[in-house]
């Protein structure tokens, strides 16, 4: 039997803005730990990488002083590169998913192609435009960056809900849950899961 290999990756991002150490690795167990100054963004890294199953370790930080803005603009572009660059040339994943997570009175859906063609579809309209000292916009911000880094086609559905927080945590917890199905290996494929040969 063939060796396996880890697929996982590290990066480090430093602006005038910010600073950024990220490590992620796809084949995990949901190991986190997560440093940054923003404290809903921590939640939800970790509810992301706990339903994905995915090790993930952030040391952030930036320019929270003026806002959360750029410091979780760019733990989005950290992600996706680490994401990219651990998934290679993605022979044997199975590439697609769709994944539905209720969280009590919200339901949200996230649905994935890992194709190496960026693109984001956002469809959420939260009641709330803080929740807590947390900007509900920076949501959007981070998953676009996130897509565009990791080279997927995303697209997040937020179907209903009342409470804010509960509606972007189902979305955290389904972007997980879908990147756990779309990464995983598929022993029926041979090569890469697409008819031009390659991703």
């Amino acid at each position: 039997m063939s060796e396996i290999v880890q697929r996982a990756a590290e990066v480090a991002r430093k602006t005038n803005e910010t600073d950024i150490k990220l490590a992620f690795a796809v084949d995990g167990s949901g190991q986190v730990n997560l440093e940054t100054d923003v404290p809903f963004l921590n939640h939800m890294l970790d509810l992301f990488a706990k339903h994905g199953q995915f090790d993930l370790t952030v040391d952030a930080r930036g320019d929270v002083e003026i806002d959360d803005h750029h410091t979780v603009e760019d733990i989005g572009i950290c992600l996706g590169q680490t994401l990219a660059t651990a998934l290679g040339d993605k022979r044997g994943i199975k590439r697609y998913a769709s994944v539905f997570v209720p969280m009590d009175e919200a339901l949200a859906q996230v649905v994935v192609d890992l194709s190496n063609r960026p693109h984001f579809e956002y469809r959420a309209e939260y009641p709330s435009q803080q929740v807590g000292s947390f900007s509900t916009e920076l949501v959007e911000e981070f998953l676009w960056k996130f897509a565009l880094e990791a080279r997927m086609t995303l697209h997040v559905i937020v179907h209903y809900g009342k409470n804010t927080h509960h509606m972007i945590e189902a979305v955290f917890k389904a972007l997980g849950r879908a990147l756990d199905e779309a990464t995983s290996i598929d022993p029926r494929v041979q090569g890469v899961p697409s008819t031009k040969g390659v991703l």
